[in-house]
């Protein structure tokens, strides 16, 4: 029988996302990472590391199109790990065409499946094989404005070496204008509530500003949605716990991701936070690109 203490992570995506910078990150804190794995070969590798004399808690594998033919096998070997009551976890690694372009011309490497097309061919190829993969996945991770740094930081905060059972809910403001984030599972819209740019004097604070905060926060109606969406968001939290998926992100978007999403998200973060049963961690993305 399976370790219940061991936990398999699998790591997949396309190609030129950060597999190779994510299964760094995760040797670095204390993950067993086998790069470029058949996915054939999954069930023998949650196999050994269970019934080994010292059983390693936690492993990661990386599989992607370069395992080529053995590759379209991985939905099926996923299943068969989870009839068996393995401790699973797959999480996809995605990006824009445009960033995907970019990787691979500062390079300069050919895309694993451009062949003889050009190199959106491989990509374009590589995102419609990838569709079904991405649907089951548990996480996804849109790194397309991540750095390697960035990105490493990421993962250590998300896959180091905890043990709690708790769900992992990431609250993140966005603005709108650059685009709603790809790897959101849930997305809210506060664009309904008066907007701090209009008023000179909180123009140049954030969300973060006591200031701007009151004025959102005191807003008609901005109460009443952040009470109805936490208890929306409170069965959802425990759906996804009963069905072991361990994080989720909540995305609060408003125009530019400055004042009304950042106090909202802020406040959001916080109600969240005081549920025993729930890990919560707070993020502006677009905070300061103005």
């Amino acid at each position: 029988m399976p370790n219940s203490n061991h936990e398999l992570l699998v790591v997949t995506g396309m190609s030129g996302a950060g597999r190779s910078t994510v299964g760094n990150a995760l040797e670095d804190s204390g993950w067993y990472v086998v790069d470029n794995l058949p996915p054939q070969m999954l069930g023998a590798i949650s196999d050994l590391f269970s019934v080994a004399k010292t059983p390693l808690p936690k492993s990661a594998v990386v599989i992607d199109v370069r395992g080529r033919e053995f590759f379209p096998d991985l939905l099926q070997s996923l299943s068969e790990l989870r009839a068996r009551s393995v401790n699973l976890r797959l999480i996809f690694l995605e990006a824009t065409d445009a960033a995907l372009v970019k990787r691979f011309e500062n390079v300069r490497r050919p895309h694993p499946l451009q062949g003889s097309g050009t190199l959106l061919d491989g990509i374009h190829a590589e995102r419609e094989q990838l569709l079904s993969v991405r649907e089951s996945a548990d996480v996804v991770i849109d790194t397309s404005e991540l750095n390697i740094h960035q990105l490493t930081t990421s993962i250590a905060e998300h896959f180091s070496l905890d043990i709690s059972t708790k769900l992992h809910v990431v609250v993140q403001s966005f603005g709108f204008k650059y685009g709603t984030p790809a790897d959101a599972d849930l997305i809210a819209d506060a664009r309904f509530l008066p907007n701090p740019f209009w008023t000179e004097d909180l123009r140049p604070f954030t969300g973060e500003d006591a200031a701007v905060s009151d004025f959102v926060l005191n807003a008609t109606g901005a109460q009443e949605f952040i009470d109805n969406y936490i208890a929306a968001l409170r069965p959802v939290l425990r759906g996804y716990t009963t069905e072991n998926k361990r994080y989720a992100t909540i995305a609060i978007g408003c125009t530019g991701g400055k004042h009304r999403s950042v106090a909202v998200a802020s406040e959001i973060s916080k109600l969240l936070g005081e549920l025993p049963e729930i890990s919560v961690t707070l993020k502006h993305r677009d905070l300061g690109r103005e």
